[in-house]
C-alpha cells in the first residue's frame, strides 16, 4: 500500500465511511470528525446508494439496542457516569466499549473539575480508577476478548498511567486490528520518539499507514519529509482535504517560513471559514508578524463562532499579548486550560506571558507542565532555557537548550543558545563549536559570526578574529538587518588588526568605514591620523588623507558594502 497512486479510491472512501460511522457510535467524536473531512474530500467517487448501505450494516447491535441508545443520549450531554450504569451489563463489543470509554471520560471529567485554576506545582493526581480500568481491561487483553477500539482505551489507560512502553505496544496491536481508527495512530505519533523507534514498529501495511507517517514526521519535525508526503497525497485525490491544507500549513510553520505559513492559513480559512482547528497556530503567526489588525479579526471571528473553545481563547490571548496586555493575556490561556489542561500551545504561551511579566517561577512551571503534556515541545524546553538563563543560572539553562537542540537539530537559535551558556561557563572550546555549527546552519539571527568573532578576539586567535570579523561584515553588506553597533566593532577590529600587520590601505578602508557609525567615529578620526602619518613617514606616493575631519564632513546615512574586503573563506577550525 506504500504505492499511493496505486490506490483504489472508491475502496478509500468506503473504508472512510464505515471508520466514520464505528467511531461515531461509540463516542470517539474527533475521529470521527477526521474521517468524515477525508471521505468529503472524495465526494463524487462512490453514489448516495452505497453510502446507505455501509451506514446501515454498521447499525446492527442485536438486544443491547435500546440501552445503547440510552446510553449514547446520556453520553453526547456529558453524563458519563449515568451512561456506564444502563450499559454496565451488556455484552456487544460496540456497547462495552462505550461502557468503558465512559467511565473512563467520567474520570478525566472529575479531575478536570476538581483541578485549580492557578499556575503552580501540581498536585498529586489519583489514579485508582485508572488502575481499576487497566485491571479489568488486562484481564480481557490476556483472553484476547478486546477488539481493536478497545485496545486503544487500553493503551490511553496505560499511557496515563506511565505505562510507555507496554502502551506503545497496544497500541500498535490497535492499529494492526483496526487500521481504520484515526484515534489509534494518533495517540501513537505522541509517544514516539525518533525515527529509530518509529523504523522498529511493525505497523499493517495499509493505506491509513501514510497518513500516519505524514503526521508523525511532521511531530518530527522532518518537515521535508512529510510535505513530500502530503504533496503526493493531494496529487491523488486528497488535494481538496481541509486536513492536508492544515498540516501544510503547520509545515510552513515549523520550517519558520512566516510568509508561506500565514499565506496557507488564508487560504485554508477561504476554504472553510468557520475553522477552528489550528486557528491558535495561526495567531501565532500573525503574533510574530505583528499583524495586529489580522490578529484582531481573527479574535472577532472565533470568538462568534464559539467563544468557549479552547483555539479561541489561545487567539484572544496571543492579541492581547501582542498589545502588551499581559495579564489579559494569562486570563484568556488560563481559560484556553480549564478547558483542557493538556493543550500544549497555551501551557507554552502562558510561560512566555509570565517571562514578560518577570514572573520566573511561574513560567518555569508553565513550561514544566508543557513539557509533561508533549516532551517533544521544543519551544518549551528553550522556554526553560531562557528563564534559567535570565535567573543566571547558565548550567541549568544549558541543559534544557541541549534538550531543545535534540529536537529541533537544524535550528540557529537553540545552537547560539547552548554556545552563550557554554561561555557563561567559561567552556569557550565548546561555545566556539556551537557557535560555529549555528553559522553553518544558516543563522536566522544573524549573531552566530559576530560572536564566534568575539570569541576569537577574546582568545587572542587574531587570524580567525579577522576571518569571522570580514565574514560578518560580508553578510552585513549583503543581507541587512544586523546591529550597527555590531559592524561598528567589527570595522574597529580590522583598522587595528591590519594596522599591527601594516597593511596601510586595508587599515584606511576599515578606518573609513569605522568613522560612519557614531560608536566608532571619534576613535577612528585618531586612526585616520594615525594612518596618515604612517603613510607620511613611510614616503608612500598615494593620495594625501585629509586628517582635518569634522563632524560635517563625515559620511551619513547607511553603511556601504565593504568592497575592499572580500569574504574570507572560513576554512579555520572551530
Amino acid at each position: 500500500m506504500a504505492d499511493i497512486s496505486s490506490w483504489d479510491l472508491i475502496a478509500v472512501k468506503k473504508d472512510l465511511i464505515k471508520a466514520q460511522q464505528e467511531c461515531s457510535q461509540r463516542g470517539l467524536m474527533h475521529s470521527a470528525k477526521w474521517t468524515a473531512e477525508m471521505a468529503f474530500a472524495l465526494r463524487e467517487t462512490i453514489d448516495y446508494k452505497e453510502i446507505q448501505e455501509i451506514i446501515q450494516k454498521s447499525q446492527t447491535l442485536g438486544a443491547d439496542y435500546e440501552k445503547y441508545t440510552l446510553a449514547r443520549s446520556y453520553f453526547d450531554v456529558k453524563e458519563y457516569d449515568r451512561a456506564a450504569y444502563f450499559i454496565q451489563d451488556c455484552s456487544h463489543p460496540k456497547v462495552y466499549f462505550l461502557y468503558m470509554y465512559s467511565r473512563y471520560l467520567a474520570d478525566e471529567k472529575r479531575k478536570t473539575d476538581n483541578r485549580p485554576d492557578s499556575i503552580g506545582p501540581p498536585k498529586k493526581i489519583e489514579n485508582g480508577n485508572l488502575k481499576v480500568l487497566q485491571s479489568e481491561l488486562s484481564e480481557r487483553h490476556k483472553k484476547k476478548e478486546l477488539d481493536g477500539f478497545c485496545l486503544y482505551l487500553y493503551g490511553v489507560v496505560l499511557k496515563k498511567l506511565d505505562f510507555v512502553k507496554e502502551a506503545i505496544d497496544v497500541f500498535v496491536e490497535a492499529v494492526r486490528k483496526e487500521p481504520l481508527h484515526w484515534g489509534a495512530w494518533q495517540e501513537m505519533t505522541r509517544l514516539i520518539t525518533d525515527r529509530e523507534m518509529m523504523s522498529s514498529l511493525v505497523l499493517p501495511d495499509h493505506w491509513m499507514k501514510q497518513f500516519f507517517l505524514a503526521h508523525l514526521y511532521l511531530e518530527l519535525q522532518m518537515n521535508d519529509e512529510a510535505v513530500k508526503l502530503y504533496m503526493r497525497l493531494c496529487s491523488h485525490g486528497f488535494h481538496r482535504s481541509t486536513y492536508i491544507m492544515a498540516q501544510n500549513a503547520l509545515a510552513f510553520h515549523n520550517r519558520r517560513a512566516v510568509d508561506q505559513a500565514v499565506s496557507a492559513f488564508e487560504s485554508l480559512q477561504k476554504y472553510d471559514p468557520y475553522r477552528l482547528d489550528n486557528m491558535d497556530t495561526y495567531s501565532n503567526l500573525l503574533y510574530v508578524k505583528e499583524m495586529r489588525a489580522e490578529l484582531a479579526y481573527l479574535a472577532h471571528r472565533c470568538c462568534d463562532i464559539d467563544k468557549y473553545r479552547m483555539e479561541t481563547c489561545c487567539v484572544i490571548g496571543n492579541y492581547y499579548s501582542l498589545r502588551s496586555q499581559h495579564e489579559k493575556a494569562v486570563l484568556y490561556f488560563q481559560r484556553a486550560l480549564r478547558l483542557n489542561p493538556h493543550y500544549l500551545s497555551a501551557w507554552t504561551l502562558i510561560g512566555h506571558e509570565f517571562m514578560e511579566m518577570k514572573n520566573s517561577s511561574a513560567a518555569i512551571q508553565a513550561y514544566r507542565q508543557a513539557v509533561e503534556v508533549n516532551r517533544r515541545d521544543y519551544r518549551a524546553w528553550y522556554g526553560l532555557g531562557q528563564t534559567y538563563e535570565i535567573m543566571k543560572m547558565p548550567f541549568y539553562s544549558l541543559y534544557y537548550y541541549r534538550q531543545a537542540h535534540q529536537l529541533r537539530p537544524n535550528d540557529s537559535r537553540m545552537v547560539v543558545a547552548m554556545g552563550e551558556s557554554y561561555e557563561k561557563l567559561d567552556q569557550l572550546q565548546e561555545a566556539k563549536k556551537c557557535f560555529w555549527k549555528a553559522h553553518s546552519l544558516g543563522d536566522v539571527e544573524g549573531l552566530a559570526l559576530i560572536k564566534l568573532a568575539r570569541l576569537y578576539e577574546k582568545l587572542k586567535e587574531e587570524e580567525q578574529a579577522a576571518a569571522a570579523y570580514t565574514e560578518f561584515i560580508y553578510e552585513a553588506a549583503h543581507q541587512g538587518n544586523y546591529s550597527r553597533e555590531d559592524q561598528s566593532q567589527a570595522y574597529m577590529f580590522l583598522t587595528n588588526y591590519y594596522l599591527k600587520r601594516e597593511m596601510l590601505d586595508e587599515a584606511l578602508s576599515a578606518a573609513q568605514k569605522c568613522a560612519e557609525f557614531t560608536e566608532t567615529r571619534e576613535e577612528a578620526k585618531d586612526m585616520l591620523k594615525e594612518i596618515a602619518n604612517l603613510r607620511m613617514r613611510e614616503g608612500a606616493q598615494i593620495q594625501e588623507v585629509n586628517v582635518s575631519i569634522t563632524d560635517d564632513q563625515l559620511p551619513s546615512g547607511d553603511h556601504t558594502p565593504f568592497s575592499s574586503l572580500p569574504p574570507m573563506n572560513l576554512r579555520f577550525t572551530p
